[in-house]
């Protein structure tokens, strides 16, 4: 998500001065990335975070897509 917001900016103000098509050609690329960043935030399992910060082992995995356990 953070390479998408600098990216977005870098190719606002740097890119597209020099060349407008290809500066918003990026700008578009980029906020695209973002917009899908935030959107697998939205299937992301909170509690999986959390175990991989705190150290502890994942008994189980639950996939967000097809919704089974494994």
């Amino acid at each position: 998500m953070a390479s998408s917001i600098l990216g977005f900016f870098i190719s606002a103000i740097y890119v597209f001065d020099k060349n407008h098509p290809w500066g918003l050609a990026f700008c578009i690329v980029f906020a695209i990335m973002f917009l899908s960043s935030v959107k697998s935030m939205t299937y992301a399992d909170p509690d999986m975070f959390v175990a991989l910060e705190t150290g502890k082992k994942i008994k189980k995995f639950k996939n967000p897509f097809t919704k089974e356990s494994k």
